[in-house]
């Protein structure tokens, strides 16, 4: 694996604050939180979430600063109303069972074949309705693994992902567009040793990537970190940056 299967800190952390400008429609079956730019760029973005799901506050306030700076943002419902709550009781919940979807109302499990198809219908939305011709994807932590697999077929142009959970080592060698990731110093998800291995892995791709490491920071710290801790507060905002100026070299 280059990143391990998700664990309790993959749902753990801080509400943040703020009024959401998006709306949420359906992309086929599927509801979608959407938003687009005051002032488009012309570059369409798939937002691919945490397993807190499109409707966490934080995903869609993360949403609104990409759409601030002008992408037209879509963010699906990848796990069919069914997203894990934040800091769920580990004395009742199981994340085993929520991946087979045993708590769902649909029981649908949370794996490729239910996912990859949500992932498809929504990049035929972006180029469909808006005519991109260059999409994006941004992946935090659960969503980094459908990002890599969409930089696998040819789906997006240009990813960006933050502390990726269940990567394979065979999806992150099949890459075939620019990657960057944004990885915490303290994970137990994307350790050491697999950021190494990842990287030796993006070095034999030979496509263009880029990693960066925040210290003082732990697995989820893009999404859910304590927004009154300066360090913490300094590497969330770091981070979105990155992916600003990846997205800017890339696909300029």
């Amino acid at each position: 694996m280059a990143s391990n299967t998700i664990s309790t800190c993959c749902y753990q952390g801080f509400k943040h604050e703020g009024e959401p400008r998006g709306k949420l429609e359906a992309i086929g079956n599927t509801e979608t939180y959407i938003i687009e730019p005051t002032t488009p760029n012309g570059f369409g973005l798939l937002v691919l979430t945490d397993i807190l799901g499109h409707k966490f506050i934080n995903a869609q306030l993360i949403a609104d600063q990409f759409a601030a700076n002008g992408y037209t943002v879509v963010m699906p419902d990848l796990f069919h109303g069914d997203p894990v709550p934040l800091d769920a009781d580990m004395a009742s919940f199981s994340l085993p069972d929520w991946m087979s979807g045993k708590f769902g109302a649909r029981q649908v499990p949370h794996v490729p074949e239910t996912i990859d198809p949500i992932i498809q219908e929504s990049v035929k939305y972006l180029k469909e309705k808006y005519n991109f011709e260059k999409i994006a994807a941004v992946g935090y932590c659960f969503g980094a693994k459908y990002v890599v697999r969409g930089l696998g077929s040819h789906s997006f142009q240009v990813g960006y992902v933050a502390h990726p959970a269940m990567v394979s080592t065979e999806e992150l060698e099949a890459i075939k567009w620019p990657l960057a990731i944004a990885a915490a110093e303290v994970d137990d998800i994307f350790p050491v040793n697999l950021r190494h291995d990842s990287e030796a892995i993006l070095l034999k791709t030979g496509v263009p990537y880029q990693l960066n490491l925040y210290s003082g920071v732990n697995h989820g710290f893009a999404v859910r970190c304590n927004l009154s801790d300066k360090r913490q507060r300094y590497a969330k905002n770091s981070a979105f940056l990155l992916a600003l100026q990846w997205f800017d070299e890339i696909l300029d």
